[in-house]
């Protein structure tokens, strides 16, 4: 006989309260999914999944990990790669990791289903990936000589992370090219808001603000950048979203606003058409005119951002597209500490684009310089982005300064036209 929660029970019964608790995980799944999974592929078809819970709630479970496995399986079959199962350590992980501390080698991956290859989203800069010159939409063939072939994403995540100071050897395909690459596993307290004053030849401050990261922290990191750089009296911005693989939805909805005085953020749109729409709250920190550098690593709250800025017409961008991550998960947690992120959501930018798979366009393309650069060299004249996102700086500050000396009604406009004689055609709205 076995005490069971203060009763004497026998082994069978223990066997069978055991065996349902398993259970109880599965259906606490399936029944997050049933009511707030949002189906971007259109091929969800719920009489489907009603009949995978009754097929999955059938068989016999002898320990989690059985079960863990069928949640796994059922989960494949929402043809999503960011509807993802987490056993309790890595849910522990995950929420780690937002809160600002990253244990690994410093990249997100995603499960292509059309080619059933592990992706790279972006590698975050200052980690083991981003030195070793891991890039966006790298293709992984195997970890430690494990093919990723039919691995799930959960899987992969295992052998790519584990103790610090180990390597591990991933082979990367990148324009059908394989090579491989040794990093070393670390855990990196992660600054998400990096910046610094660069001076024009015209003596003009720029403020560079580089934000690497949607965590927890970055939203009162950038505030507090901001509020320093306006004290020192920048004259515009350039904010860095290159290889920013996204995080938080409310961070980049918080970062919006310190940029976007009114208007709207983003739009969400869940399962059953329900909208919801994030504006600015008139609390912006800086109305200084701004160019925000953007990559193929730009993704999901960082595209948020860019929309956000491009669509009110706050600033340009500068780049190359984006990568294209549209959609909104939810983490939540299970019966047994195990966790779900689900698409509860996709966004929209202010003017009605979805992104999903397509990306943002910047309004200035540029290629990143051909030889790589330091990283030292980011955000200085080194970086071809960097230097086409100010020269495009400088002239709307220019234009600025123009439309501001422009006073109705005083001397200032004689002035104004005699000394700008081929400007007098911009924008006074």
């Amino acid at each position: 006989m076995t005490t069971f929660s203060g009763l004497l029970v026998s082994n069978h019964s223990k066997a069978t309260i055991l065996e349902n608790n398993y259970k109880e995980v599965i259906d606490h799944v399936w029944q997050i999914v049933y009511r707030d999974f949002l189906d971007s592929s259109g091929k969800f078809e719920r009489s489907n999944w009603i009949n995978l819970r009754k097929e999955f709630l059938a068989k016999k479970y002898s320990d989690n990990n059985e079960a863990y496995d069928a949640i796994r399986d059922m989960l494949s079959n929402l043809d999503d790669p960011y509807t993802r199962f987490l056993d309790p350590k890595e849910f522990n992980q995950m929420r780690i990791d937002t809160s600002g501390e990253l244990t690994g080698v410093g990249i997100q991956i995603a499960k292509d289903n059309e080619s059933d290859s592990i992706i790279i989203i972006s590698p975050i800069e200052g980690t083991p990936a981003y030195e070793a010159g891991i890039k966006a939409k790298d293709i992984i063939l195997s970890i430690d000589n494990v093919s990723t072939k039919g691995l799930n994403i959960e899987d992969a995540v295992k052998l790519i992370r584990g103790r610090r100071g180990t390597k591990v050897k991933l082979e990367i395909l990148r324009n059908g090219n394989s090579f491989y690459k040794s990093l070393l596993r670390e855990r990196i307290e992660l600054k998400s808001v990096t910046s610094k004053i660069n001076k024009t030849k015209d003596g003009l401050l720029i403020g560079y603000v580089r934000l690497k990261q949607f965590n927890a922290n970055a939203s009162r990191e950038m505030k507090d950048t901001l509020k320093d750089l306006e004290i020192k009296k920048v004259s515009g911005y350039v904010l860095d979203l290159r290889s920013n693989p996204g995080g938080l939805l409310e961070s980049s909805i918080d970062i919006s606003r310190q940029f976007i005085d009114k208007g709207i953020i983003v739009s969400t749109l869940s399962k059953d058409g329900l909208r919801e729409t994030k504006r600015g709250n008139g609390k912006a920190l800086t109305k200084k005119p701004l160019i925000v550098l953007v990559n193929e690593g730009s993704a999901s709250a960082s595209e948020i951002v860019s929309g956000a800025i491009r669509d009110n017409n706050r600033g340009k961008l500068v780049g190359k597209k984006t990568f294209g991550k549209g959609l909104v998960q939810s983490m939540r947690t299970l019966v047994d500490g195990s966790g779900l992120t689900v698409t509860v959501a996709k966004y929209l930018t202010p003017n009605g684009t979805d992104i999903n798979k397509f990306g943002i366009t910047p309004d200035i393309e540029v290629k990143m310089n051909s030889n790589p650069i330091l990283q030292r060299e980011i955000g200085t004249k080194r970086d071809r982005q960097y230097r086409a996102g100010e020269k495009e700086l400088l002239k709307i500050i220019k234009k600025t300064k123009l439309v501001s000396q422009f006073q109705p009604d005083s001397a200032n406009v004689l002035a104004v036209f005699k000394n700008n004689e081929n400007n007098f055609v911009y924008s006074l709205n």
